[in-house]
């Protein structure tokens, strides 16, 4: 174990909790109407047609053909990022890989996965698919029409991912049912509120998730995104019931698909409870694989990275035969 005991946080990001101590942490009570929110919001969604637009990037890659991709989300939000595809074999799975509160740049191309088209969406109002009035920044970008549930950013980012899945399959139908998901931080939060609600996805992803339990979320010390919502909260109130519908610990509780969850036990932007409140909803036969520390660099981070990897390749593998090569 290498959780790191020196940094420079006025607060402890471990929050004086031991793995077994996270462990025992329980999803929140939920807010009544939570699945009809989000089952009325997935019914819209994929009423949408993303209509794709497809061309060659400037980024080159010797394993993979990089496209730049644009589609068409709810409220005609036009999102934009990137799509790989191996130069060689078939294209046997889908999988769209979201991003964290950074933002992105370019694709990731260190994904162990192989016969694979890979879909680099960057959500509403960031990077790629950035667009006032909303800021780009994540205090701002969290905030973000909070005052209504139907306002609100978040549901349209998991609207995004939504239709970044209609977009993979507009473009190879034989994808529909072998679909991944893989989300980091905000990315891993988006994923756990979308995947319940989708039948498309047929398994999941998600390193040190945020959103979950909010009450927590609401009132640890932290460098990340729940700080700003803090401060709102402190001085407008009334987002709490706001939030409840955005918990994703209440969401995880509903995945009926494999999972593998990376949860951190020291992280100064997603607390740690808040992480395994995610992780612990899920069914017990899904893995939690245990690091030491997220947001920030430590002692053994790379082997752990490393064992990490391998368990993604092996979790994403392709095991559907007879799925036609991409012509």
């Amino acid at each position: 174990m290498s959780v790191p005991t020196t940094h420079p946080f006025a607060f402890d990001p471990t929050y004086g909790m031991q793995l077994e101590q996270l462990l025992a942490i329980k999803p929140p009570e939920e807010i009544s109407g939570f699945d009809d929110f989000w089952t009325e919001r997935y019914r819209r969604a994929i009423a949408v047609d993303p209509q794709p637009k497809l061309r060659r990037s400037k980024i080159q890659h010797p394993d993979w053909h990089v496209l730049d991709v644009t589609y068409r989300s709810t409220g005609t939000f036009r999102i934009s990022g990137w799509l790989l595809l191996p130069r060689t074999g078939a294209v046997r799975r889908g999988l769209v890989v979201g991003h964290g509160y950074g933002g992105r740049d370019m694709p990731d191309f260190d994904l162990s996965v192989e016969e694979t088209a890979i879909l680099f969406p960057c959500s509403r109002g960031l990077s790629l698919s950035a667009r006032p009035p909303i800021p780009a920044d994540p205090g701002g970008h969290v905030l973000y029409g909070i005052e209504k549930p139907d306002s609100y950013i978040i549901g349209g980012c998991v609207d995004d991912l939504w239709l970044a899945v209609s977009t993979l399959i507009a473009l190879y139908p034989w994808l529909e049912g072998h679909i991944g998901y893989s989300g980091i931080s905000f990315g891993g939060g988006i994923g756990a509120l979308a995947i319940p609600f989708d039948s498309r996805i047929d398994r999941g992803h998600l390193i040190v998730p945020t959103f979950g339990h909010r009450s927590l979320w609401l009132s640890l010390p932290t460098i990340g995104s729940a700080q700003s919502v803090q401060a709102y909260e402190k001085k407008h109130g009334s987002v709490f019931e706001t939030l409840r519908l955005f918990d994703a610990a209440n969401a995880a509780a509903r995945i009926k698909v494999p999972m593998l969850v990376a949860a951190a036990l020291f992280d100064p932007a997603v607390a740690p409870p808040c992480q395994f409140a995610v992780a612990n909803a899920l069914p017990k036969f899904n893995e939690i694989f245990i690091l030491d520390a997220g947001h920030f660099d430590y002692v053994g981070s790379t082997e752990q990275q490393a064992v990490l990897r391998e368990k993604v390749e092996r979790f994403f593998r392709c095991h559907e035969p007879g799925i036609p090569a991409l012509v």
